[in-house]
């Protein structure tokens, strides 16, 4: 294993740590946080598809998110898991759509729902730093995805964590896809000027 990884799987676990020691009040702000500044994004960049994520374990409550997006008149997408070595395919859903358990037993858009290919993605992270590096769960899924994308076309990736998840730098590899921005419960970070 090189230096990196084992720096990764050290700064990952760090920052879980901190973030399940979160208190329900900061999740419950920041969910509201990021349904606001996430719309906000959004009407800025004028997405033809936004994509996010349906949170697992203790990562940022997204579904508000979700619904004022597409009450905003946004088409909204979840990301499918396909396998370990592909990029993500994403499927049309909006809050109130039917899903099934997909990998992990995370709820996706049935198989019936259009692929599309958002040019917004909010991404979870385990961990990032200022310069828009991020580190996930060590499966490389939204790395391989954005790269795909964004050979297609412009893309916007705005990481989606708590404060306490920074890193004062994160180790970055030649495959690693950096964020345009992340959106904390404190503060909205452009990490073109990071």
């Amino acid at each position: 294993m090189n230096h990196a990884v084992s720096r990764k799987g050290a700064l990952r676990e760090e920052a879980l740590l901190r973030r399940g020691a979160l208190g329900p009040e900061i999740r419950e702000m920041f969910s509201s946080r990021l349904a606001a500044q996430g719309l906000a994004i959004a009407q800025r960049v004028g997405p033809r598809v936004a994509s996010a994520f349906l949170p697992i374990k203790d990562e940022p409550d997204t579904l508000p998110l979700l619904a004022a997006l597409a009450n905003g008149g946004f088409h909204t997408a979840l990301p499918i898991t396909v396998s370990r070595a592909a990029p993500l395919t994403f499927r049309l859903w909006r809050p109130g759509d039917p899903t099934r358990p997909g990998a992990l037993n995370i709820p996706e858009p049935l198989a019936s729902a259009e692929i599309v290919d958002p040019d917004l993605l909010f991404v979870p992270l385990a961990c990032f730093d200022r310069r828009g590096h991020r580190i996930g769960y060590g499966a490389g899924h939204y790395d391989r995805s954005l790269e795909a994308l964004r050979a297609k076309g412009p893309v916007t990736a705005v990481g989606v964590a708590y404060s306490a998840s920074q890193a004062p730098g994160i180790p970055d590899e030649p495959h690693d896809q950096r964020l345009d921005f992340i959106l904390t419960e404190r503060e909205l970070i452009d990490c073109g000027k990071s």
